[in-house]
């Protein structure tokens, strides 16, 4: 199926694609350039960005112009460094194959996949190449490998590293899965030091262990009790033991979709100090909020939880501030009968939530009720989602970037079907919500996404130009 197609600009069928090394003009009244939205032409060949001219400047002979609707703007291809795929091993809950055609279809072009969830976890570079293997031939957009730390792997670490994942992932309590356990805080430092001789990056899924481990019980319907049994003060005890370590180390961290709004300071003045030290936020804990949760709604379980109305401000006033950089899915999906949607068991449903098509409609409706841009957008889910990971030629639109590109629909709104979703099951926290900004068409390498024809998805390695 052929989807995301701009007006007026069909693409040709696969036996009679161009190649890729045909130069495309993308003439766009708004293109976000750089920290602006303009008007520009961007010139694409050879799979990157040749040009950035002026809307009305002359193109090559033999140069293909796709022309944006006055109500279009030109985006550069996001960046959704924060994917559970869960091929091999749990491909019923997702795929490569489903997982990168929703990506594309959301405007996502580069995904970096988690290392849990997946069987075997990708903990040593045989499992890296397992997975690798299975990806290959099914990615619809490109797709790179977060490695994983726990206990005892410690040896596999820089062989990882030196296979090209981008990081590695860490639990400071059970993560859900029996086959990825979580590090000790003496674990956690082990890894870091060993993780910081080679300058690589370890990120953090952090809630303290003993603080929920003495919390109310999580079972039954009350979306309450659920927010109750996983405190904000776990995120903050975990959030300083690793700012502790960093500094301890010298090591790099980052913190995974932070939902405490009380950590922010502590966050900022780590910054502050110098340390290397970074955070993420997640779409559902800027566009939801525990107030609107109903009592047996498990579609909106994930940990750390969706919290209340005025955490969520404060979220948004860390973006604004700089304090938190990023913003990415935590795409993680499951069949429907784990969210056991027919019980409403918090306790027992599976936690997650599948958002990684509608990550950018879901972010940009409250971004403009708040008075952001696209231009913030881009930065936050796009150009420092990439350099982030070392990838400083995605997520913008300049000379040299990859030809990365999506024609996005700003003022158009849709109400979520989820039996129209891409992601292999169809349970999401924002079925039947109305969000606005419509993906229209996604390029990648300088060409149409189209999911009839074969993927054209690249593996990508740290480190490659």
């Amino acid at each position: 199926m052929a989807f995301n197609r701009a007006p007026g600009t069909p693409a040709p069928r696969s036996s009679e694609r161009s190649p890729v090394t045909e130069q495309v003009a993308f003439r766009a009244r708004r293109a976000v350039v750089g920290d602006r939205e303009v008007a520009a032409t961007v010139v694409v060949a050879d799979g990157r960005v040749v040009a950035v001219e002026p809307y009305d400047a002359e193109v090559a002979d033999g140069t293909t112009v796709v022309e944006l609707a006055p109500d279009e703007v030109l985006l550069p291809g996001l960046v959704d460094t924060h994917v559970h795929v869960n091929e091999p091993g749990r491909t019923d809950w997702e795929g490569f194959a489903s997982a990168t055609r929703a990506a594309a279809a959301g405007g996502v072009t580069t995904i970096i996949d988690m290392p849990l969830n997946s069987i075997p976890p990708t903990t040593t570079v045989e499992a890296l190449r397992t997975k690798q293997d299975v990806a290959r031939d099914q990615a619809y957009v490109d797709v790179g490998f977060w490695g994983g730390a726990i206990p005892g792997n410690v040896p596999d670490l820089r062989p990882l590293h030196d296979a090209g994942v981008f990081g590695f992932k860490c639990f400071l309590l059970h993560s859900g899965v029996d086959e990825f356990p979580h590090l000790t805080t003496p674990q956690m430092r082990e890894a870091l030091a060993e993780i910081a001789s080679f300058d690589g990056l370890l990120i953090v899924h952090a809630e303290d262990a003993e603080v929920i481990d003495a919390s109310v019980s999580p079972g039954g319907r009350a979306y309450a009790d659920f927010l109750g049994s996983r405190p904000r003060e776990a995120e903050e005890r975990a959030i300083r033991t690793v700012v502790d370590a960093v500094r301890d180390t010298g090591g790099r961290a980052h913190i995974l979709h932070l939902s405490d709004a009380d950590a922010i300071p502590m966050l900022a003045d780590a910054r502050a100090e110098g340390l290397a030290l970074s955070v993420e936020t997640c779409p559902h804990y800027l566009t939801l909020e525990a107030e609107g949760i109903p009592d047996g709604a498990t579609q909106f379980k994930c940990c750390p939880p969706i919290r209340e109305h005025e955490n969520r401000d404060r979220l948004w006033q860390g973006l604004a501030d700089g304090t938190i950089a990023t913003i990415v899915s935590d795409h993680s999906p499951s069949t429907a009968d784990l969210k056991l949607l027919d019980v409403g068991d918090f306790g027992q449903a599976w936690g997650g939530i599948a958002g990684l098509q509608l990550g950018l409609p879901a972010i940009w409706s409250e971004a403009r009720e708040r008075g952001h841009d696209l231009v913030d957008v881009v930065r936050w889910m796009g150009r420092n989602t990439a350099d982030q990971v070392g990838l400083h030629d995605r997520g913008r639109i300049e000379v040299g970037a990859t030809a990365d590109l999506v024609v996005f629909a700003p003022d158009e709104r849709f109400t979520v079907d989820v039996a129209a979703l891409h992601h292999k099951n169809p349970v999401s926290a924002y079925a039947g919500r109305e969000l606005t900004g419509v993906v229209r068409q996604t390029w990648l390498h300088g060409i149409p996404v189209d999911t009839d024809d074969a993927p054209r998805g690249q593996l990508l390695r740290r480190g490659q130009p």
